[in-house]
């Protein structure tokens, strides 16, 4: 099957593409970080280290990749920057490796004899009603069911969004007015999608409420309403972050995981940004797996992180 497996060639041009200006800004840094050197020294490192923190990786996750780094290098005595690249891809690959589950092969869960249920979190902005449509459409292609439920009721233009997404997709959307009780809603589409024997129900919510403690106490009570439909639901709450915004998409991801019991994440528009490297330090930080990563607008850009792939692209 080769390097890839079944990572198709246009899903590998697909994440180059995508990941092109943080490659295009890694590459230029640890240039300069290494030039007139032949060979890896503390300055290099010290360099290296501005590389990493630059590229949004976040100085905790930096300083465990450096500490790694200087291990091997007073081992294995690399020298030159071919070597340095060589080895800055292995020991972010084994660190992603530590931090996540395993890759998904595709857009596929456990079979529970239930709908499966996803609950997306996240705030405003980030791609939230985009990544849903996305999900819809791939879980659809996999030959799955899939049902919406509109439960950000807080903005009407939620539901809107949401709807276009099922109109365009082709599934059906569980939703009620403006102002309704989101666990309501989320109760209907479990419901709905159960007696019709739909495959996964993909729950929206709202991105903001009034304040810290009326959100935490909102999904805490979508979470609650919907065990009464499926007692094991949520089976996955995945949030979207902004990957784009670099060091910002750390304090949303605070602020969730500190709302509710995160269990995926999703990194939107790194196609757009140069820091890419966001995906790295997030993993790392939260013990969460990155689990999803948008690098387009199309249907098909939103792909399964795959963290081998990733670091092979990052530094191709």
């Amino acid at each position: 099957m080769g390097l890839f497996g079944n990572f198709t060639k246009n899903k590998k041009e697909s994440l180059d593409m995508g990941l092109s200006k943080t490659k295009e800004s890694v590459f230029k840094k640890l240039s300069r970080a290494v030039v007139g050197k032949s060979k890896v020294d503390d300055e290099v490192l010290d360099n290296l280290e501005e590389v990493l923190i630059s590229s949004d990786v976040g100085v905790d996750t930096t300083l465990r990749i450096i500490e790694r780094i200087e291990k091997r290098v007073s081992q294995d005595k690399y020298l030159g920057i071919n070597e340095l690249k060589g080895i800055l891809k292995d020991e972010i690959a084994a660190l992603l490796k530590e931090n996540n589950a395993e890759d998904a092969s595709g857009f596929e869960f456990p079979e529970t004899g239930e709908p499966y249920v996803i609950m997306v979190v996240g705030v405003n902005g980030v791609g939230k009603t985009t990544t849903i449509g996305k999900l819809a459409y791939n879980f659809k292609e996999a030959g799955k069911k899939v049902v919406l439920g509109a439960s950000d009721t807080f903005r009407a233009a939620a539901i809107d969004q949401l709807q276009i997404w099922a109109d365009r997709v082709g599934v059906p959307i569980i939703k009620q007015k403006m102002g309704a009780d989101p666990a309501s809603v989320a109760y209907d589409a479990l419901s709905s999608a159960k007696s019709n024997g739909a495959d996964v129900v993909i729950i929206d919510t709202a991105g903001r409420l009034h304040n810290k403690v009326n959100l935490m106490n909102e999904l805490t009570k979508i979470k609650s309403v919907m065990k009464k439909v499926i007692p094991d639901a949520p089976h996955e709450v995945l949030l979207i972050l902004d990957g784009s915004t670099g060091q910002n998409a750390f304090e949303q991801a605070k602020h969730f995981t500190k709302a509710t019991d995160v269990t995926a994440l999703a990194l939107t528009k790194l196609d757009g940004t140069a820091k890419g490297g966001v995906v790295i330090g997030i993993s790392d930080q939260f013990k969460i797996p990155v689990k999803y990563i948008g690098i387009g607008e199309k249907l098909e850009d939103l792909q399964i992180f795959r963290r081998k792939e990733f670091v092979e692209s990052l530094f191709s």
